[in-house]
């Protein structure tokens, strides 16, 4: 989970909780910091668990947002750290990480979601900007709206595990009295509707 100084805390820490809840069967996510420590955007200081290089070891990635993305896709130095390879990675944005992806050239000609704030920012980039909280392409993804990270983590682990790895991680952290609801609204939106509903 690449997160940046600035970042949004649920970005980070949603997907990367929902992904660690697989750790017995071999899927682990880590906080991925371009330096030791990075700070929220609401004062939160986190230790990065790897260095930025870590980037090019991970059978996925996840760029999280944050109030300084802007600053980052304008860091060359930053962004050559990040050699992402989307023909052996799962390689997914959060809200403003989509303008990452974009500066990477990941995207293409693949429309993308994010949150309202930088949406205008991933346009300007010339990429289309869905009124949807979620889309995937091959093994390149982006979700729009905070809690839309569950999303993120749901074709995580589906496409690493399998559907009903998904629906058990979900539907374990749904709320109360919602459990199915929320892993069939999880399951559609990545696509595995199809699949996951029995």
């Amino acid at each position: 989970m690449v997160t940046f100084d600035g970042f949004n805390e649920l970005d980070s820490f949603i997907a990367a909780a929902l992904i660690n809840r697989c750790r017995k069967d071999g899927l682990e996510a880590f906080i991925t910091t371009p330096t030791p420590v990075v700070t929220s955007m609401n004062g939160v200081e986190v230790r990065g668990q790897r260095p930025m290089e870590f980037v090019t070891e991970a059978g996925a990635v996840l760029i999280g947002s944050g109030v300084r993305t802007r600053d980052v896709v304008a860091d060359d130095r930053l962004l050559s750290t990040l050699a992402l390879d989307p023909s052996r990675q799962l390689i997914g944005s959060q809200c403003s990480g989509a303008l990452v992806l974009a500066r990477l050239g990941l995207l293409g000609t693949m429309p993308a979601c994010t949150d309202l704030i930088s949406r205008p920012f991933v346009q300007a980039c010339g990429i289309t900007v869905l009124d949807a909280p979620f889309h995937a392409e091959g093994n390149i993804a982006t979700a729009g709206g905070c809690l839309a990270s569950q999303y993120l983590a749901t074709w995580v682990i589906t496409r690493t595990l399998g559907p009903d790895a998904a629906r058990d991680v979900i539907g374990y952290v749904a709320p109360v009295g919602e459990g199915e609801q929320t892993v069939e609204r999880a399951m559609r939106a990545v696509g595995t509707g199809e699949i996951a509903l029995r």
